[in-house]
């Protein structure tokens, strides 16, 4: 059975960093591409970026630049480090992989970027 189990997140002034984990059991990351997901409220689940099996990656446009996603296959577990936060990046922050249509999500971190 797959578990994604994230950590990290909290509140921080505008401009401050974080770093997200997620951590798997169940299943590697290195076999599957994972997601990163946001959602504020009152608004829709928005893919904020992505890291392929061969590493490749792909970032929302509002964040790039700002946000890197990366792997440690040693330890099974995705992160995102969020520089220069702006107050618009609050929200509940996902963890996300579908293997073969099977949707697993992480339990939600909530970043919080206000002064």
């Amino acid at each position: 059975q797959v578990h994604l189990v994230q950590s990290g997140g909290g509140l921080v002034q505008p401009g401050g960093s974080l770093r997200l984990s997620c951590t798997a059991s169940g299943i590697r990351f290195s076999d599957v591409a994972t997601g990163w997901y946001r959602q504020a409220p009152g608004k829709q689940r928005e893919l904020v970026a992505s890291i392929l099996t061969r590493g490749g990656t792909n970032y929302l446009a509002s964040v790039k630049g700002r946000f890197t996603v990366s792997r440690d296959n040693a330890n099974n577990t995705v992160y995102l480090q969020m520089d220069n936060l702006k107050p618009e990046d609050t929200a509940v922050y996902y963890c996300n992989v579908d293997p073969a249509g099977d949707d697993y999500w992480g339990q939600g971190t909530q970043v919080t970027v206000s002064s």
